[in-house]
């Protein structure tokens, strides 16, 4: 896999709301993987928001590394798969980070007010592209 950074257009495309997997390490060191929101912050840096409840949290904070694959709309062939670490978690006051990813896939905030909103934001260690850029194109 390549090492960082991505080629611009590459990161063009994982600007936009795409569907998107993370897989994180159980305690046991079984992997599990979930759907996600994301959002690109920088050349080298995903934010992901999740809820304090949920399982991949707990799972990130036991082990901090991670991998994505982030998918185009209409064909799952063309994807980026990103490996990963987990370098801040911080409480989303206010449900900032999640209103923007939200209003960033839905057009809306997130409509759960009462959510404990956390935001957890991953470095990019390497890359791997299939037919990319073709990410909801």
């Amino acid at each position: 896999m390549p090492r960082t950074p991505l080629p611009s257009e590459y990161l063009d495309a994982l600007r936009k709301p795409n569907q998107c997997v993370v897989a994180t390490i159980r305690p046991n060191g079984e992997l599990s993987t979930a759907a996600t929101w994301y959002e690109l912050m920088d050349d080298s840096h995903i934010l992901l928001n999740l809820d304090a409840t949920r399982a991949r949290m707990r799972h990130m904070r036991e082990d901090p590394r991670v991998a994505l694959t982030i998918f185009a709309a209409d064909d799952w062939y063309s994807h980026v798969s990103i490996s990963g670490e987990v370098v801040e978690f911080r409480k989303d006051e206010g449900l900032v980070d999640i209103d923007r990813v939200s209003e960033h896939y839905t057009g809306a905030p997130y409509p759960d007010r009462e959510r404990d909103s956390w935001s957890v934001v991953i470095r990019i260690s390497s890359w791997h592209a299939w037919h990319m850029p073709k990410i909801s194109e």
